[in-house]
């Protein structure tokens, strides 16, 4: 009877001490996910070449500190932002669409508070002075019936010398050519690098300039990737297209 009795108390305890585990491993995962790194994956292609649609990388909350958008939901009502960092112009960042405050976007900063940033015949100008724009090696994607086709890609560099690659397929698209956008005060402009297929500050009725406290975070590294968008041949739940699927090459690539 006795022996029942302990046997009894002992399977009670190991379950308990497995639930305690689980609730403690979630609790670390939500402090880390709040105010240290929030996974965030890429839904769309506005930022080929540098992030593909199916890639999924950390964004670090602490480079710019927290404002109440950095927090689930905007739960924490506070206004400004606290042990606050500053955007620098090259940043791949998440913020929140100001239209909204709750849909997240990922672009790159490329415009200041106080700048003056215009698009002319598909070349960036800050403050009146043309972003060196370079031609290199085509873009490849392919479409979802299998068509592949080049990209024209090009690297630009930024007055602070940060590097990086733009497709930009189109002669005299809707956003090659645009009016000068002064950057107010606490705002940033944000572009995508696939210039032709990006919604951004170009678009004022779209983004527009994006508040200081609408950051969430800079995007940091990938730490997995899927071909899962058009064209791709990853489903989750066909485990055969997985060895095909996964992007083996772009795992822990830093995000530049």
């Amino acid at each position: 009877m006795g022996s029942d009795s302990s046997a009894k108390s002992t399977g009670e305890g190991g379950w308990w001490e497995t639930v305690k585990v689980v609730i403690q491993a979630l609790i670390l995962a939500m402090i880390v996910r709040v105010f240290f790194y929030q996974p965030f994956n890429i839904p769309s292609g506005s930022m080929k070449g540098t992030l593909l649609v199916g890639d999924y990388l950390f964004v670090s909350k602490l480079s710019y500190g927290y404002s109440r958008y950095s927090f689930p939901w905007g739960t924490v009502p506070f206004s400004g932002r606290v042990f606050s960092g500053t955007p620098q112009r090259g940043d791949v960042a998440v913020f929140k669409l100001p239209r909204d405050n709750s849909t997240d976007y990922i672009k790159r900063v490329v415009g200041m508070p106080g700048d003056r940033i215009q698009m002319r015949n598909g070349v960036l100008y800050i403050n009146d002075k043309a972003v060196p724009k370079r031609r290199i090696a085509d873009f490849e994607t392919v479409s979802s019936s299998g068509l592949r086709r080049r990209v024209p890609q090009y690297e630009e560099t930024l007055p602070n010398g940060v590097k990086y690659r733009v497709l930009d397929e189109e002669v005299n698209s809707p956003f090659d050519n645009t009016a000068v956008f002064q950057v107010p005060k606490n705002h940033y402009f944000m572009m995508g690098d696939n210039r032709d297929n990006s919604t951004d500050s170009r678009a004022q009725w779209g983004v527009g300039f994006v508040p200081h406290d609408n950051f969430v975070g800079r995007a940091e590294v990938i730490f997995f990737s899927a071909d899962s968008g058009e064209g791709g041949n990853f489903r989750l739940v066909m485990p055969w297209t997985w060895p095909a699927g996964i992007r083996w090459t772009r795992f822990f690539d830093l995000v530049r």
